[in-house]
């Protein structure tokens, strides 16, 4: 027999045991004596009390014990002789595609213009400590994409995209904790994604696929609307007729590519701002209420959202006891995002703070065409870099100087190890993107208490939220509706939103793949 019921739990009553299961086989109305297997499914921290506690979902069983799944992994077999799809980028979304072809009987190439996991470590740390920017090996492109060195955030609103607990499964069984699979908002830490990223790779050789680094697509032959081949490093050409095109979001380059070759496109809204940083202990007192953070709580995290004349501003990408790094992909443009360790324990708190950009309002002030978005994109970014000093050193601003317009004379301690320089951030931006955050972040100080403080920075400039074109692709097909056997994927072409989104993305385009197969 199993029932289950909801259990709410002290901090300090988290990892008592016996405590638990006295409670959770009184909940179930079962003598402690017949429970044989307490089983956490859920576990969330509700702070919205006097005292944060923790809320339980458990699985209590009475005489019998809970049936141990079968692992994904034991259902694959060897590819190595089937037929070759191609995709081009090896982040979640490419990575995942992968896996699912190999379960669907199907041979997976990964091509990556970067290099694997480890090799990369090198590019980060010159862009970090020399200001070096690789433009094909970076904090957004090599193995494992922009979610490796990342905070590794697993939550997604993508409830209908696919089996999210499939996903989690496999991350688990490539070396994830279990724990991703009961948190509310389960995350993994850059610190343990690296090892993750080269396991999928490991599982995807051991099936007779292949991956290829520092194999950047440089060309495409499409004839008569249909995938012939690709290009590598421009001079290596590979037959094919499939394709799945799982880039990311900052491959600028495939974009002007595939504009070249009369595909398709379509300018996409984004959202764009700053990084905004306090001290951790700062964010803990405010959404704990308590002045110093209560054992078995971790880092904070928060959530905020403001709408400035019917525009949307809010925090994305929040990296609770993180660190800002520099994620720029070319030389010449300033580009921050976060990032947290699986301990999350940094003194530091760092959240996007960005308002929606619409293509309507671009438009209007000739940002037109389908790299309308893009370039605007790309001009706030190379007017932060050029407000410096030629490094990688960042303009900052404290968070009232910036609502103030004044300069700062002096700025808060920062995580971001280029380090950072005094500037008018709020001149740098553009005026209508300044002052929705001026308002914003006022807004948000209303409600959250603390929030808006001169004991913040504001970090300019936080741009890479999504891709800023779409690749339009059939909905029920995943196929390019002009070139037969491309199927854009992921976030590159507007179809996901972080990595548990792109991986379910990756599934599905490589189920689609299959179908298609069969129908040739």
């Amino acid at each position: 027999m199993k029932k289950t019921v909801e259990l709410k739990l002290f901090p300090n009553q988290l990892n008592e045991q016996e405590f638990i299961w006295e409670r959770a086989s009184s909940l179930a109305k079962i003598s402690l004596k017949d429970v044989s297997e307490v089983t956490i499914i859920k576990r969330s921290i509700d702070a919205r009390g006097s005292r944060p506690v923790y809320r339980l979902r458990c699985d209590v069983y009475a005489n019998e014990h809970p049936i141990e799944e079968v692992p994904i992994l034991s259902s694959f077999k060897n590819v190595g002789d089937q037929k070759e799809v191609f995709i081009v980028g090896a982040g979640p979304a490419g990575y995942f595609a992968a896996l699912r072809l190999i379960k669907e009987g199907l041979k997976p190439i990964v091509l990556d213009r970067g290099k694997d996991v480890r090799a990369r470590r090198r590019d980060l740390r010159a862009i970090q400590q020399f200001g070096e920017v690789n433009p094909h090996s970076n904090y957004c492109f090599g193995e494992g994409g922009a979610g490796t060195y990342s905070d590794g955030k697993l939550y997604t609103r993508s409830q209908k995209r696919g089996k999210i607990v499939d996903v989690l499964r496999l991350l688990v069984e490539h070396g994830a904790t279990s724990d991703i699979m009961i948190d509310a908002h389960p995350h993994i830490g850059s610190n343990k994604l690296p090892n993750i990223v080269s396991n999928i790779r490991e599982t995807i050789l051991e099936y007779g696929g292949e991956v290829r680094f520092d194999s950047h697509v440089t060309d495409f032959n499409f004839e008569n609307g249909r995938v012939k081949g690709l290009q590598i490093n421009n001079n290596e050409w590979v037959n094919t007729d499939a394709i799945i095109l799982a880039t990311g979001h900052s491959a600028r380059d495939i974009y002007t590519l595939l504009d070249r070759k009369k595909v398709y496109m379509e300018a996409k809204p984004f959202a764009l701002g700053l990084r905004i940083e306090h001290a951790q202990s700062l964010i803990d007192s405010i959404q704990y209420n308590q002045p110093e953070r209560e054992e078995n709580l971790p880092a904070a995290s928060y959530s905020v959202v403001a709408q400035i004349n019917g525009v949307g501003v809010f925090s994305f990408c929040m990296c609770p006891g993180g660190l800002i790094v520099p994620a720029a992909t070319a030389p010449g443009e300033i580009v921050v995002n976060g990032m947290s360790l699986s301990r999350r324990d940094s003194p530091f708190a760092n959240s996007g703070f960005v308002t929606a950009i619409s293509v309507e309002e671009l438009n209007q002030m000739g940002y037109k065409g389908v790299f309308g978005t893009m370039n605007f994109q790309k001009e706030v970014e190379q007017k932060m870099f050029n407000a410096g000093d030629g490094s990688q050193k960042a303009p900052a601003q404290r968070v009232t100087d910036f609502v103030e317009g004044k300069l700062s004379t002096s700025l808060n301690d920062c995580s971001y190890i280029p380090g950072l320089h005094s500037a008018r951030v709020d001149e740098l931006l553009p005026d209508f993107v300044s002052e929705r955050l001026k308002k914003g972040v006022v807004e948000v100080g209303k409600k959250m208490r603390g929030y808006y403080t001169a004991n913040a920075n504001f970090v300019g400039v936080e741009s890479r939220t999504s891709s800023p074109v779409k690749i339009p692709r059939n909905r029920e097909s995943f196929m390019h509706e002009g070139i037969e056997g491309l199927f854009p994927c992921g976030e590159g072409a507007g179809y996901a939103g972080g990595i548990l989104s792109a991986c379910m993305d990756g599934e599905n385009v490589a189920s689609a793949v299959k179908r298609w197969v069969l129908s040739q």
